[in-house]
C-alpha cells in the first residue's frame, strides 16, 4: 500500500463514500500535501487524524 493516497483512494481507505465528508475531515485538521496540482493524503496522516478524534462512548445508568 502506497503511503500517499489520491483523495478518492483516502476516502476508500477512510471508509467514506462522500467528498464532501472528506473536504469536512480537512477542514477540521486533516492534512493535505500539494505538490504542482497534484493533492495527495498521507495514511499516516488519516490515521492520527482518526486516532485523534475517536471518541469513548459512554453508557447512561
Amino acid at each position: 500500500m502506497t503511503e500517499y493516497f489520491s483523495y478518492t483512494q483516502a476516502m476508500e481507505y477512510i471508509g467514506i463514500k462522500s467528498p464532501v465528508t472528506l473536504r469536512k475531515y480537512i477542514a477540521d485538521g486533516l492534512p493535505t500535501i500539494l505538490v504542482g496540482k497534484s493533492k495527495r493524503i498521507s495514511k499516516s496522516a488519516i490515521d492520527k487524524f482518526m486516532a485523534d478524534h475517536s471518541v469513548v462512548a459512554t453508557q447512561d445508568k
